[in-house]
Formats: C-alpha cells, structure tokens, sequence
C-alpha cells in the first residue's frame, strides 16, 4: 500500500516496546515514536517508559536499599558485629541506580535495531488517521503514515494545580529517582500526598490512581534515615482491599512513617532559609497547621498522555472524566486500524506486565492470524512498602459485593516469619488470606499476602488461582519448610469462626 510502514507505535514504554518487537518478528515493516517531555521541575530520560525510568525499576532497586538497612540491624542479633553508626549516602545508591537504568535505554535501542524496528526520538500528532507528524526536540519536523498505528503513550504524574506554590515547589516520582542530592535530612508525607523528607512531605490525595507509588516511595524514604510523612486526604491504596493496606500503613507507622490523616495542603511557600513550609488543614479538627519541610513530594494520581497526540482530529474516542482512551477488547479504539495499550487505555491496570501482554497479543492478532484477546482477569501484583503486600483476584469487598457475604468464606492467619524469631522484629502485620466462594469445591476468589518477598509469594501461587484452583486443591498442596508461603497451605481458620487466627508452632 501506500503507507510507509505496516505498524507504526506511538511510546517507547513497556506496551509500545513489547508490540512494536512482536510484530517484527512477522517481518513487517515497524517504527516507534518516543519522546520524554522533562518534568516540570526539568527532569528527562531515556527510551522504555516509566517502568524503566521513572518506576518499577528504580523503585524496587530503592526498596531492596532500605531493606538491606533492616538487616543490617537483624545482623548485629545474628552475632555479626557491625560499626555503629551505620549511615546510608543517597548519591552512592542514586547513582548506582541511574547508571543501570542507562544501560536499560541502551539496551532498549539495540534490541529495537537488531529487530530492524525504526526508532524516532520524536514527539507524534496525528495529522490524519493513518498519518502522524513527528516532531523532534529541535522542532525538526518529520511525516510517518502507517497501515496500523498503536497508541501507548502511557501517563505522567499529576500536580495539584489548585494548590499554592504545588508546581513551583514540588516534585512527583518523575524527579525522585533522577536526585543527585538527597531530598532531605529528615521527613516525608504520604497519601494524600506529601513527602516529607527532613523533612519530606509526600502527599497523597486519593482522588487519583497508582496510591502505591506514594507509599512505596515514602517507606524507602524512611528506610534509608529520611525523616518522611505522609499526609492523606482519605483511605490509604484505594482500590486495594482495605484490611490489608490498613496493616500496611500501621507497619510502616511502627517502621517510622509519620502519617498525618485526613489533612489536606493548601499551600507550599519557600522560606528564608530555602526550606519549603507547607500548610494544610485537618477535616477532622478543622484546624489548620504549618510545617516546614526539605522537600515536598505530590503522589495524587496519574494523568493520561494524550494532550498533544490530536485524537480529536482523527476521531479517537476518549472518556471525558478520564482522559483515557476508550478501547474494546481486541484494544480497538473508536477509529478502524489505530490501536491502544497500557496505562493510556480506559479500565484497564496500570501495571506494566499487562501492557506487554496486550502489546504482544495485539501484534499477533494483527500479524499472525491470532485471535487470542488480553485476559485482564487474576491479575497478580504487589505494592513494594517495607513489609511487602502481594495480591492476586479479588479484595474481600469486592467478592463480598460480586458474590454476597454469605456466599464467600475467608480463611486468615497471622504468622512469624523465621527471620523475624532471632532477629526479634514485630511481626503484627503479617498476615494473609484467602477468599473463597463456599459453595461447591469452594473457588478460591482472592488471595492476599503481607511480608517478606510478597511478589515472589503471590506469583506461583498466581498460576493455580488463574487456572480456577480450590481450597480443597490448595490443602492438598505440600509445603515448603520452613517458608512464608507454606502457611497459605495451611490456612483453615476461618474469619466467620471468631477464632485466633494466629499461627503457634514451627
């Protein structure tokens, strides 16, 4: 035809990447479009998306920093005898971190290369539905037209515009993990968004998605030595199920976190001595409070990519409350031949695991007579705090609301991790459970883990849920001694029965 090439993709993230490499292996003809507008406070980086940049990434690489400050304390208990005062260098870990996120763009733009896929460093609009104007940082502009065109420019962070000195001040998790210098001596506030670090102030607002990254950032905060608050305007990982993250945020308060609830900011001014003040209000009291911080971190959602892409030009149906892009299920946009996935697309996870998935699915329906559609279903994932929560299905609420109370039956236990035993950690929030429908051979509907190695946990055991596993199955299922994950095959204690659902013994 007369389209330059048979794919073009529109983001160089996790589900751009992952179809434009698919559909090069049916040897067609594929470009990639990327461009990394800098964060308002002028941070940029390199090909692969946020996972790689600005996410998943650096942030467990962060996490696995503040957990090796733990045992280091553990170790002085398993008879090591290590120099006190301990003390951690942000700008050793940074750029340890930063040098092998490089070496992930680089490897990004080799594989794009060896799989003969076109790469443009360039920002793309559509002019018409199969022709997209790229435009490079220089305003160089280019004209790409393409059979089939695939959006998957994923989000970026939101700043709270209605709030004072928000954009002046602050950063999101676009500028965290690209700090030369340590964001404080101190704190860090969360959930409704503010990071305080020596004071950090997170804050979380909860209108938005991804209230993990809030948490997750502000527990390795305090891990390394940040003084870190949290501040929430409402409840802690919405769309999580509520027991669990409620023993999420009461270990990381034990671990340190300070957490200021049901506040909210209202402005951020800079002091003489260059640190920010932050005032806010409390809904409860109806009392307003002024602290001073080193750094203030928004985490109130993410907002869709689709600002300068012109959808409206071409007609690509978007959710007006959202700004997402509204897809079928075979990731079909309201426009013939152009194509979305990842975080851009309405009503679907966040996660990067799925955008792959549905990148590579999409490019074998398109390329190789495949008609296999993204299973969104039993999803697996785990919110990387200090003590770890991994989830697979559905939270007790949602099989309560899918399902009826008296149709579900949920077997619980809190444990002691081994580790913990010598070591001496409090282990109250350790807990897991399990969801089940009672009738018949009793389906189990969700299962939820709090602790060490959470996402190594729930993946195996994500496979049998995906395949309709049973209670029944599960107590057939052999152990391994002595783990964690060995007291989910042992789970028969109900919550309905009213009794102690701790694990005594070995």
């Amino acid at each position: 035809g007369k389209n330059e090439y048979d794919l073009l993709i529109i983001g160089g993230g996790s589900g751009g990447l992952a179809c434009a490499k698919e559909a090069a292996k049916f040897g067609r003809k594929v470009a990639v479009l990327d461009y990394v507008e800098p964060s308002p406070q002028g941070t940029k980086w390199g090909l692969g998306g946020t996972c790689v940049n600005v996410g998943c990434i650096p942030k467990k690489l962060m996490h696995q920093a503040a957990l090796l400050g733990s045992a280091i304390k553990d170790a002085q208990h398993y008879g090591w005898n290590i120099a006190q005062p301990v003390h951690h260098t942000w700008s050793v870990m940074a750029q340890a971190v930063q040098n092998y996120v490089k070496s992930l763009n680089w490897g990004h733009r080799v594989q794009l290369q060896d799989k003969k896929v076109k790469y443009f460093n360039m920002k793309g609009s559509f002019s018409d539905p199969h022709t997209i104007r790229g435009l490079t940082k220089a305003g160089k502009e280019t004209i790409v037209t393409a059979e089939n065109i695939v959006i998957a420019t994923g989000g970026r962070p939101k700043y709270p515009m209605h709030i004072a000195g928000a954009l002046e001040y602050g950063i999101t998790s676009d500028d965290l993990f690209w700090l030369k210098e340590s964001p404080g001596k101190t704190p860090l506030v969360y959930y409704p968004f503010i990071l305080h670090l020596c004071e950090i102030i997170v804050y979380i607002s909860l209108t938005g998605s991804s209230p993990d990254v809030s948490l997750e950032c502000a527990g390795f905060l305090t891990g390394i030595g940040l003084e870190t608050t949290v501040m929430m305007r409402s409840i802690p990982l919405r769309g999580f199920d509520q027991q669990m993250a409620s023993l999420v945020t009461e270990h990381m308060e034990s671990y340190g976190t300070k957490f200021l609830k049901r506040c909210f900011p209202t402005k951020v001014e800079k002091s003489e001595s260059n640190r920010l003040q932050v005032t806010w209000k409390n809904t409860d009291l109806r009392t307003e409070v002024t602290d001073s911080f080193d750094t203030v971190m928004w985490a109130v959602g993410r907002a869709p990519d689709t600002e300068t892409l012109n959808l409206e030009t071409v007609g690509v149906k978007t959710n007006s409350e959202t700004g997402k892009i509204i897809v079928d299920a075979s990731e079909a946009t309201s426009v013939p031949h152009i194509y979305a996935v990842g975080d851009i697309t309405e009503g679907r996870p966040e996660l990067t695991p799925t955008a792959i998935a549905a990148g590579k699915l999409l490019a074998q329906r398109l390329f190789g007579q495949s008609s296999e559609l993204m299973d969104y279903d039993n999803v697996p994932t785990t919110v990387f705090t200090p003590l770890e929560y991994g989830c697979v299905g559905l939270s007790e609420e949602a099989a309560v609301q899918c399902y009826g109370s008296d149709n579900i039956e949920v077997y619980h236990a809190y444990y002691k991790p081994l580790e913990f035993t010598v070591a001496e950690r409090d282990a109250a929030q350790c807990y897991m459970k399990m969801v089940c429908l009672r009738e018949r051979d009793q389906r189990i509907l969700g299962l939820h883990f709090i602790g060490p190695n959470a996402g190594e946990v729930i993946q195996g055991f994500a496979l049998g849920i995906k395949c309709g596993a049973t209670y029944p199955q599960l107590m057939k299922t052999i152990g391994i001694h002595p783990t964690c994950a060995e007291e989910i095959t042992k789970l028969h204690i109900t919550k309905g029965s009213g009794l102690d659902a701790t694990v005594t013994g070995c």
